[in-house]
C-alpha cells in the first residue's frame, strides 16, 4: 500500500480507517524525520506510534563512554561500537504480514527496467571482491566497492546483514555511518552548522562561476571532473573521489563545504544527511575526529596513485584533460594554509 501526502495528515486518516490501535514506523534519527514524526505522533491522538528499530545495527543514542557522554572521536566510538553488538538478522519475509489495502491507495507505475536485487549484489561482492577490499578500495576505477550505500539509505537493506558477513576495514566502513548517525544524535545542528564553532570564523570566497565549473565537472583537473559527472550522469561518486572533489571546492576554490554538501544531497541516491555533512566536514576541518585542515589533496597526485592509467578519468571526463585548469593547486593550496593559521591565532 502507497499513499501519497503529508504525513500529519495521512498517517492518522488511514490509521483512522482500519481501526488501528498504534501505528509502527522505522525511527529516523535525523534532524527532519525527528520533527516530522513526533507531529505525526501528536496528530494520531489516541492511536500509539511506535518507533520500531531503526536503520543502524545500533540505534543512534546508545554507545557512550563510561561517564555516559557521547564518543567525540571514531577510533574509540568504533571499538565500543563492537563491544555493544547487535542483532542477527530477523528471518522473516512480506509472506508473514497481514496486508490490509485502504480504497485510496496510490497506484504506482510499473517500472519497465528491471531493478538490481541488493541482496544478490551483496553476495556477489562478498563472494568474489570482500577479501581484497582493504588494497583496492580507494581505486575508482576498478569495480571495487560494494555499492551498497544506496540500498542501506533506502532500507533495502540493513547493516546487520552486512556485518554478519564481513568484518576488518569493511565493518570500519560502516562503523563511520553509525558514528556520523550518533553525532547528528546528538548535535543535530550540525547538520548546517560547523561542529568546530572556530571554523566559524574561517574566510570563505562566493564565486559563483568557479562554483559552476566544479558542478558541471568543468574544472580543468581531470580527476575532479570525471567525479563530478559521474555524480551528474548517475547519482553516485567514488568514495575516495568524493574526498578529493571536496577537497578541491574548500581548499582550492575556498568556498563553503555547506555549498557542496547540499549539491551532493540534491543528486546523490545514497545521500544520507548524517554521513554526507559529516564527511564533508571532515574534509574541511570542522568536523569530530576530522582530518586535518593543512591536509590538501593533491588532484593530480591523487589521480596518478589511484587512477594510474586514467580509465576512470576516461569514462566519465575524457576531454577534460584539454580544459584549461580554473585556479592554480600551488598558489590556492598556500592561500588556504593562511586562512587556516589566521583561525588558529
Amino acid at each position: 500500500m502507497v499513499v501519497h501526502g503529508d504525513p500529519v495528515e495521512v498517517v492518522p486518516r488511514v490509521a483512522k480507517e482500519i481501526g488501528a490501535e498504534s501505528v509502527h514506523i522505522s525511527a529516523d534519527y535525523a534532524p527532519y524525520g525527528r520533527r516530522r514524526d513526533e507531529a505525526v505522533e501528536e496528530a494520531l491522538g489516541g492511536v500509539e506510534l511506535v518507533r520500531s528499530g531503526s536503520p543502524y545495527a545500533v540505534a543512534p543514542g546508545r554507545v557512550r563512554k563510561q561517564d555516559g557522554t557521547p564518543f567525540k572521536v571514531f577510533t574509540p566510538f568504533r571499538n565500543a561500537w563492537l563491544e555493544h553488538g547487535w542483532r542477527k538478522p530477523a528471518d522473516t519475509g512480506a509472506s508473514t504480514l497481514d496486508w490490509v489495502k485502504p480504497g485510496h491507495s496510490t497506484t504506482i507505475p510499473a517500472v519497465e527496467e528491471k531493478l538490481p536485487d541488493a541482496f544478490e549484489l551483496w553476495e556477489e561482492f562478498r563472494d568474489e571482491r570482500l577479501q581484497d577490499y582493504d588494497t583496492t578500495r580507494d581505486r575508482p576505477d576498478m569495480d571495487a566497492t560494494s555499492r551498497m550505500s544506496a540500498f542501506l539509505r533506502w532500507g533495502v537493506l540493513h547493516p546487520r546483514t552486512l556485518l554478519q558477513d564481513c568484518d576488518g576495514t569493511f565493518r570500519s566502513e560502516l562503523a563511520w555511518r553509525e558514528f556520523y548517525a550518533d553525532v547528528l544524535w546528538h548535535k543535530p545542528e550540525t547538520a548546517r552548522e560547523n561542529y568546530d564553532r572556530k571554523f566559524d570564523r574561517m574566510v570563505h570566497d562566493d564565486d559563483k562561476e568557479l562554483f559552476e565549473a566544479w558542478k558541471q565537472g568543468r574544472t580543468g583537473f581531470p580527476i575532479v571532473d570525471a567525479g563530478m559527472r559521474q555524480l551528474l550522469q548517475e547519482g553516485f561518486m567514488h568514495n575516495r573521489v568524493r574526498m578529493i572533489v571536496a577537497s578541491f571546492l574548500v581548499k582550492d576554490l575556498h568556498l563553503p563545504w555547506w555549498w557542496g554538501a547540499r549539491h551532493f544531497m540534491k543528486h546523490l541516491v545514497d545521500g544520507d544527511i548524517a554521513s554526507n555533512q559529516h564527511n564533508w566536514q571532515w574534509v574541511a576541518g570542522s568536523g569530530t575526529d576530522a582530518s586535518p585542515f593543512f591536509r590538501v589533496f593533491n588532484p593530480t597526485t591523487q589521480a596518478k596513485k589511484f587512477d594510474p592509467d586514467g580509465a576512470y578519468v576516461r569514462r566519465y571526463a575524457p576531454d577534460s584533460p584539454d580544459i584549461e585548469p580554473i585556479v592554480d593547486h600551488a598558489v590556492e593550496r598556500q592561500v588556504a594554509l593562511d586562512r587556516y593559521q589566521a583561525i588558529k591565532a
